[in-house]
């Protein structure tokens, strides 16, 4: 591209322009500088503190730490080159990922490359097919109404852990998409606390992959390693314990991701066309099922949250969100075959992706040497994919910095695929993109169409950036009904 701004997203709108109002006091963190001690101590402490302000209008950087070379594409061509073009060469997750997630994911397919991705890759898709999709959204339905009814017993003037909530909302939701309505809350509470705990312990950045020397793995703190583990480790029995319990076949008995996954195909004889399966052993499935819990409810989760912190901060958008909801639906519920005439919600939902990605940093290694815009990738260099730095790129947005939902609409042209990218893109794009589009949609629509949500006076929300993109210190908010019923 010659032109960097050939790709620019969004002209002149006037539209756009009127209703930019003020951008959310959660922005930018910018750091003071580019240097690698500077970039070192500010990724250590919050990945996203370690850009520059040249970060949200370069195209690419390049720099090295000590023998570790990396390279940030941050342009729709240098995106689409290590996802897509030249995927093959750029297929491998980075050390830092791959070491952060091992011990929780095993060879999941997060973090597995290679053959073995493309092996486990086509055998778990079938379980994301649109025909299953009717199945699952009745299950986001009803555990949305069930927290809508927990709200509406509550005392007013006391706030709610509203990332707390999401969480219990999102877990309950892929609990029972994926193992059944024999899973217990407490067993989704646990799997959901073990992550939690996990993310708190893991080192994110090792200073061995960081500086690409493999004798400072030795350097880290051996309590945090053996909690993170621990964490781990609590994780997978509770998954292991519902997988040994499954019983392939039950007459009668919804699919569920994880039937999908275990069970033979329908048919396998040869006396029948054989219906979508995945079959998988127990250790392999097992590591799937939390690659999936954790996208169906941790990053679901966080972008529910940060949802309702900008929809607190707009008053315009949460007007016109709830004008939506009481045109379309009246006093009934949210169903499947409603969203299409939720452009609007739809539109809140995915801008608030856009503002705060719930993965803000992508990862690559390069397997062998290339060039990119002309500049030379060494063999194994860290290729970074920074949504946080796309999603506000000043070439590519009009008010980056702005909670704009009408950018989304469907009168108006889509953003650029390789631009954003709230659930990757490319081969390796989020198997469950529509699952967790369709969870988060589903839960915004039947919650805001009873209630409002207002920070709690006095909390400052913060942004909490090491796997995923959360509200620092959690939010706090207190909730006021809309409607009696619903």
């Amino acid at each position: 591209m010659n032109d960097p701004r050939a790709a620019i997203a969004e002209a002149a709108d006037p539209d756009l322009d009127r209703h930019a109002g003020e951008p959310p006091p959660v922005g930018m963190a910018r750091a003071g500088g580019f240097g690698p001690l500077g970039l070192v101590r500010a990724g250590r402490r919050n990945l996203l503190a370690m850009w520059p302000a040249g970060g949200y209008r370069a195209q690419t950087m390049s720099f090295r730490l000590l023998r570790q070379a990396y390279f940030v594409c941050n342009s729709p061509d240098t995106v689409r080159r290590v996802f897509l073009d030249a995927h093959d060469n750029y297929d491998r997750k980075s050390p830092q990922m791959r070491h952060a997630l091992a011990p929780l994911l095993g060879d999941g397919l997060f973090v597995s490359d290679g053959a073995l991705w493309r092996e486990r890759r086509a055998h778990c898709a079938p379980a994301f097919e649109p025909d299953l999709l009717p199945g699952f959204a009745a299950v986001m339905t009803a555990q949305a109404r069930a927290l809508a009814a927990d709200w509406a017993s509550q005392p007013q003037d006391q706030p709610r852990a509203m990332l707390e909530d999401m969480a219990r909302l999102t877990a309950r939701i892929i609990g029972r998409a994926l193992f059944g309505d024999d899973t217990s809350d407490d067993e989704a509470m646990r799997v959901v606390r073990g992550f939690a705990a996990y993310q708190a312990e893991i080192e994110q950045l090792g200073l061995a992959d960081m500086f690409g020397i493999r004798a400072l793995r030795w350097i880290a703190d051996p309590w945090r390693r053996r909690r993170a583990r621990a964490a781990a480790a609590e994780v997978q029995a509770v998954i292991d314990r519902i997988i040994a319990r499954h019983r392939p076949g039950r007459p009668g008995a919804p699919p569920t991701l994880l039937s999908l996954m275990l069970d033979p195909p329908d048919g396998a004889d040869g006396a029948g066309a054989a219906a979508p399966r995945c079959p998988l052993g127990a250790e392999a499935a097992r590591n799937e099922a939390i690659v999936m819990f954790m996208a169906g409810h941790e990053t679901t989760a966080n972008a529910l949250a940060w949802t309702w912190y900008l929809l607190d901060h707009s008053p315009r958008a949460a007007a016109m969100l709830h004008a939506e909801l009481d045109s379309v639906l009246g006093d009934r519920p949210p169903d499947l075959a409603d969203l299409p005439r939720l452009p609007y919600t739809r539109a809140v939902f995915e801008e608030a992706m856009r503002l705060y990605p719930p993965v803000p940093l992508l990862s690559r290694q390069a397997r062998a040497a290339d060039q990119i815009r002309a500049r030379d990738v060494a063999p194994d260099a860290i290729i970074l994919v920074v949504p946080w730095l796309l999603h506000r790129h000043t070439l590519y947005w009009r008010h980056p910095e702005h909670f704009i939902p009408e950018r989304f609409l469907p009168h108006r042209p889509r953003p650029d695929k390789y631009v954003y990218l709230p659930f990757s893109v490319g081969r390796r794009v989020c198997l469950g993109l529509r699952f967790g589009l369709t969870e988060g949609l589903l839960c915004l629509a039947t919650l805001a169409q009873r209630f409002r949500a207002r920070v709690a006076p006095g909390h400052s929300v913060g942004v909490e950036c090491r796997l995923t993109l959360r509200p620092r210190d959690g939010l706090p908010m207190l909730i006021a009904p809309r409607r009696a019923s619903g």
